[in-house]
């Protein structure tokens, strides 16, 4: 016991690099399965090379990005001093952006090699059976999750560790810490940095393809969705990769790197007498996410069926809340373990139990995000049946009743938020919601890798109806499909849940080092910040959408002008070019996703220089607030369109009468899918990356635009020292009596 209290800290990137070892068994294994004939392989190609292609036109507009960033890190790095007050960053920072940036996009490649691998050996298996379809396509989404966690915990586990012999830290509550960590906040900047324009990026791409595919080959050409004929088909099958795989990863991976580093920052502020140097609330979170790779790693052995008429969605279900059940047991005695036996954090006293209590509510709120989130968009519930009942009376009734599910579907996530941040709160202060934020991202790979099962089957159904093969397997990839829809939708609940958590801690952070007690809405500059914090979840959204639709109209034309020019298309004589609609998606997704990402990096930056952290504080808490809402009604409204439109496919009873594909309900519900494809893929699950990197940005610019707090009214003390000398002679008597009374203001 002796030698792991003395090194913990090792363990940590220890159990990051058990996650990839273990990534790297299951993508073996993928590698081995049948990845059936000729024509399949040749399909699955044209999938693998257009993601790569978009991975590398990406790479090369964000390398001049992380350049100039990292330049400018540097520059503020070797800043020591702002009118007097000491500043406590280094030009490393820069290299930690890179590293951060560059462990953020490989990741996502992570994901989307493991997907581009796992969909057509899901379509060879769905020949044989259902059970073995399940397990290649979970397979891979478990390579993509580990991956993402494992780099997650190596990289900031490793860093962390050379940070502390870089900058000499000696003790937990030392400058040099604080130096450390404020440090190693350049990591998590890179890695969100990447994140944002990543999924920006990847959803403009495969919903431009998706609308376009749906309006010219299911609507205007009467073809199925993924038909062979369809020139965007490609293009579409590429999207589910480089938005739902290859976006969903970096986002995750930032998401956990924020929700550790927080809880970081707010436990270096504590001091403690422990077993591993004061250490403990710091080391803290990273042991719980660390460990939960291995206990995501044995849910997966859960997620298995018997048969054809077993059910997907439970068995994914057990394997989850089987390593969320690990993870809150184990919780209780590595919290009892590591802590002392009481905390105090900016003057709110509480107990090592109270702070296993506030991880089991991240814990309760996660699964209750999920299952709220299941509900309003799972096929067979109540509000997907709502959509499909009025799409019996057009397009405009099916597109008021989505609407309608996803601003319903606010209410209770919103109300379950509220709950566990005063619930957190009460029992461990602001420490206990970051420890709450890091309990429900512990986790991770399980989440992930149920989320990425989702497009890697989405992809063998497209392979399976392109290769014309037998209907049995459409229906077997139909099935994985469906549930598929409904885990991604769980998934990017989960990720808003996550964020909202993770930006409170993040604020927390910011607040402490900016120096302000509080953020008044009451005086003006902090209303207006408030008001304009609340507007930018709108007009990032508006840029989003706007983005899909102009590309989706590029992409309408080239499927039209293909139809229109290359004869034989449409009695399987010649080919289409695929190729010219990968490239549109391309040139559209690299070119669109630049403003939304200028506007989540700069804005921050310009209130906070301009008008202090306070104004700061405000628009962050408008853009948190505002962010959240947007994200779950975007994401809820989309899939529960999506699987509206799904459940014609299966054949749905409308007023005692059954409809199927091609029926005018279908094509009104085809409608609602389309406009919700921007919702779920593009906009929705980018709110959470935007309230997370606004409020890096802020924690990163905090220590620079802190000096504006100490030079107005908001001065702060935080030490004072009173010490008594005295000097005696050889008999006893007192010959010298100094007293010393020192006064320090908060330092930066």
């Amino acid at each position: 016991m002796d030698f792991l209290q003395n090194n913990l800290i090792y363990a940590v990137p220890a159990l990051g690099l058990i996650g990839i070892i273990v990534m790297l068994f299951k993508s073996a294994w993928i590698s081995k399965q049948d990845a059936g004939d000729a024509n399949m392989q040749e399909l699955a190609g044209y999938i693998a090379d257009g993601a790569m292609a978009f991975l590398k036109a990406e790479w090369r507009v964000l390398s001049i990005f992380a350049v100039f960033t990292a330049a400018l890190l540097a520059y503020s790095g070797t800043i020591t001093e702002i009118n007097g007050v000491p500043m406590h960053s280094s030009w490393i920072i820069s290299i930690a952006f890179i590293i951060g940036a560059v462990f953020s996009a490989t990741a996502g490649y992570i994901g989307m090699k493991a997907a581009t691998k796992a969909n057509v050996r899901t379509t060879q298996a769905a020949r044989t059976s259902l059970k073995q379809a399940l397990k290649v396509s979970f397979t891979g989404g478990t390579v993509m999750g580990l991956g993402v966690a494992g780099l997650a915990v190596l990289g900031l586990g490793g860093l962390f560790i050379v940070f502390l012999q870089v900058f000499h830290v000696t003790s937990a509550n030392s400058i040099e810490m604080r130096t450390a960590i404020e440090v190693l906040t350049g990591f998590s900047l890179g890695a969100e940095s990447i994140a944002l324009f990543a999924r920006v990026g990847g959803g403009i791409y495969t919903k431009a393809a998706d609308v376009g595919a749906d309006l010219v080959g299911k609507v205007e050409a009467g073809i199925p969705e993924d038909d062979v004929r369809n020139p965007a088909t490609i293009a579409d099958n590429v999207g589910d990769n480089v938005g739902d795989v290859a976006g969903m990863g970096a986002d995750l991976f930032g998401s956990y790197v924020a929700t550790i580093l927080a809880t970081m920052v707010l436990g270096q502020e504590i001091k403690v007498e422990d077993k591993f140097g004061g250490m403990s609330p710091i080391l803290l979170p990273m042991v719980i996410c660390g460990l939960g790779i291995l206990f995501s790693i044995v849910g997966t052995w859960f997620v298995t069926i018997k048969d054809e008429k077993s059910n997907v969605q439970t068995a994914l279900n057990l394997g989850n809340w089987s390593s969320i059940l690990i993870t809150a047991i184990s919780s209780f005695f590595i919290v009892k373990w590591m802590l002392p036996e009481n905390l105090s954090l900016r003057g709110y006293e509480f107990s090592s139990i109270n702070v296993f209590y506030a991880i089991i509510v991240g814990l309760v709120v996660g699964t209750i995000m999920s299952i709220v989130t299941e509900y309003f968009t799972a096929m067979g519930k109540g509000p997907v049946n709502s959509i499909i009942q009025q799409s019996s009376t057009g397009h405009a009734t099916n597109i008021i009743a989505g609407l309608s599910v996803g601003m319903k579907s606010t209410v209770i996530p919103i109300l379950v938020l509220a709950g566990g941040i005063m619930a957190s709160y009460h029992f461990a202060g602001l420490y206990g919601v970051a420890i709450a934020a890091a309990g429900m991202m512990a986790t991770t790979a399980m989440q992930l890798a149920i989320d990425a099962f989702g497009p890697i089957a989405d992809n063998a159904g497209g392979i399976a109806e392109m290769s014309q093969l037998p209907p049995e397997v459409r229906e077997r990839t139909d099935n994985l499909d469906a549930v598929g829809n409904t885990t991604a939708a769980t998934g990017k609940g989960f990720a808003i849940a996550s964020a909202a958590l993770t930006s409170l801690a993040l604020f927390a952070a910011f607040v402490g080092i900016a120096g302000i007690t509080a953020i008044d809405i009451y005086k003006a500059p902090v209303l207006a910040g408030l008001f304009v914090g609340g507007m930018i979840p709108f007009i990032f959204s508006a840029l989003c959408i706007q983005a899909v639709g102009k590309a989706a109209m590029d992409m309408v034309q080239e499927v039209r002008r293909q139809f229109r020019e290359i004869p034989g298309i449409m009695e399987y004589k010649a080919k289409p070019e695929y190729d010219k609609c990968v490239a549109i998606s391309t040139k559209a997704s690299i070119r669109e996703m630049m403003m939304p990402g200028a506007i989540a990096l700069i804005t921050p930056i310009i209130i906070g220089f301009t008008f202090g952290p306070e104004v700061l504080g405000g628009l962050l808490a408008g853009v948190t607030v505002t962010g959240v809402l947007m994200g779950i009604f975007q994401s809820n409204a989309g899939g529960a369109w999506d699987n509206a439109k799904k459940s014609f496919e299966q054949g749905v009873m409308i007023n005692g009468e059954m409809f199927y594909k091609k029926s005018e309900p279908h094509k009104a519900s085809v409608t609602g899918d389309t406009v919700g494809d921007p919702f779920k893929d593009t906009s929705g699950p980018s709110m959470n990356i935007l309230i997370k990197l606004m409020s890096i940005v802020s924690l990163v610019i905090a220590p620079y635009i802190a000096v504006k707090a100490v030079e107005g009214n908001y001065k702060q003390e935080v030490r004072k020292e009173i010490r008594i000398e005295q000097k005696t002679d050889s008999l006893g008597n007192i010959i010298t009596d100094t007293l010393i009374n020192k006064t320090d203001t908060l330092a930066r």
